[in-house]
């Protein structure tokens, strides 16, 4: 099983290629399986145009002498981690206070890396890298130990760095906050000055009871880039009889959190996630038979997961926006005990995108918020809807069937909230005026509805002869 993790920031990216060990992963259904043995590894600088690559003991001093020099430089305490050319085949030396050596001891240097020295038979890469460059190759390392999916064995231990042997001035730390952009980088800034405790190892756990799919090839990313403060290198501690397990499985979560079910809130939550996959599926061809994905989702909307429900879903996932748009617990709370609702996503063939409910709704759902109901406000609301929408509906149709959705406005007539009931009204939205009229009243096609106001709710639907319809709302169908 062939899986791949990609740790992006905008001058570093760090990729590796591995296997599933299939003696840890007895059941083929994880969400996200583990990878624990590494192949290959590269590591993306900006500014060259081929990766440094190597394998585990690559990688491994990668990270070794990537933290070391970190702390060293942070702290301005020599650290024997980041130089160490004798066991180590890669390290760091200082240039000055914005430039920074990278070296690597590899058997061949690739295309595109210069090498300066001329009497070793395998001479090494020297690469000249700057503070930010720096800081955005410590928090893709960072992002790699946030991450408890991959190489979850490997730790890395930080030693505080006493305050007596502390030379760092002030005006160091103001130089190398900026350039450390992710929470994670300063918490290492943290350790090296001694003002937090060192982090603790965890050590490997048993994955009997985890579940593990069967063929991935995932460019998933971690969940957020920078969701865990962590000291920047090492897992989560072990949970103990005070803390609970983060459970990564969907289906173990759904186990763990109770499930949204009332088919109106369902309802909501099935636009929001279509508003949010729909407008990032950029890349809507060459598939050749369609993904099929069910997805975790909390009440305020946030994507907390998703399975492959078919083999092409499980080897196409990167020609999705699925990864992407998982939740940033650097956002929001951490998923604890909250509801969550499940949802039936279909990218297919023709670029068409299909969301529902993974169990149905169990009846007619309703509209959520406080409503309008007295019959001559009503009245009076109606005409003044369809003269706005009448008014801005320019063009001749190339639609071929009714266009159906559903208007809310509030008491002045203006639109608060719409919405398509058919698939051809998702389609061929950008031929109403709804999109523009929403947009230049919240600045957004896909806002919220507003929800602190009653509202006046109808159906509207533009016809392919050019005719239009406004009739007061009855209720989903």
């Amino acid at each position: 099983m062939n899986i791949q993790r990609k740790y992006s920031l905008p001058n570093c990216t760090l990729l590796l290629e591995g296997l599933s060990d299939v003696t840890r992963a007895t059941q083929f259904q994880e969400m996200r399986p583990e990878l624990s043995i590494l192949v290959n590894a590269e590591c993306y600088l900006s500014g060259y145009n081929q990766p440094l690559t190597g394998g585990r003991e690559f990688f491994e001093s990668l990270v070794r002498a990537v933290s070391g020099y970190a702390q060293e430089f942070l702290s301005s305490v020599p650290n024997p981690q980041a130089h160490n050319q004798e066991s180590e085949l890669v390290e760091f030396q200082k240039i000055d206070s914005n430039r920074h050596r990278l070296i690597i001891h590899s058997e061949g240097a690739p295309e595109g890396f210069e090498s300066h020295s001329k009497n070793s038979k395998r001479p090494p890469i020297e690469i000249d890298l700057n503070t930010v460059q720096l800081f955005d190759l410590v928090e893709a390392v960072d992002q790699f130990f946030a991450d408890s999916q991959t190489l979850p064995e490997l730790s890395l231990e930080l030693q505080p760095v006493t305050r007596r042997y502390g030379g760092a001035s002030q005006a160091l730390i103001r130089q190398a906050v900026p350039a450390a952009v992710g929470v994670s980088s300063l918490a290492v800034a943290a350790i090296a000055f001694n003002l937090i405790p060192p982090p603790q190892i965890r050590p490997p756990q048993p994955k009997a009871d985890e579940q593990t799919s069967s063929t991935t090839k995932s460019l998933t990313p971690p969940v957020s880039a920078a969701a865990t403060p962590v000291a920047a290198a090492t897992p989560t501690p072990t949970p103990t009889a005070n803390t609970k397990p983060v459970v990564k499985d969907l289906e173990a979560l759904l186990n763990t959190v109770p499930e949204i079910t009332d088919p109106s809130q369902l309802r909501a939550l099935n636009r929001q996630v279509y508003n949010q996959v729909h407008p990032a599926w950029t890349k809507r061809s060459g598939l050749q038979q369609d993904l099929v994905y069910r997805l975790g989702v909390a009440a305020d909307g946030a994507i907390v997961g998703y399975k492959a429900v078919n083999k092409e879903a499980n080897q196409g996932v990167g020609q999705t926006p699925l990864p992407n748009l998982l939740y940033n617990p650097a956002n929001r709370a951490p998923i604890s005990n909250e509801p969550i609702a499940q949802f039936r996503i279909v990218f297919t063939t023709n670029g068409v995108l299909q969301v529902s409910p993974w169990r149905g709704y169990a009846r007619t759902p309703e509209v959520i918020g406080a409503k309008i109901t007295d019959p001559k406000i009503t009245k009076g609301l109606n005409q003044k809807l369809y003269n706005a929408v009448r008014q801005s509906w320019t063009g001749t149709p190339t639609f071929t069937r009714d266009l159906k959705y559903r208007v809310a406005v509030n008491k002045d007539g203006v639109i608060a909230d719409y919405e398509p009931l058919n698939q051809v009204a998702f389609d061929y939205f950008r031929e109403t005026p709804l999109p523009k009229m929403f947009n230049a009243i919240y600045g957004s096609n896909v806002a919220a509805p507003n929800a602190k106001e009653p509202l006046a709710h109808f159906q509207v639907i533009f016809k392919p002869s050019g005719t239009l319809e406004v009739t007061p709302w009855q209720g989903y169908q």
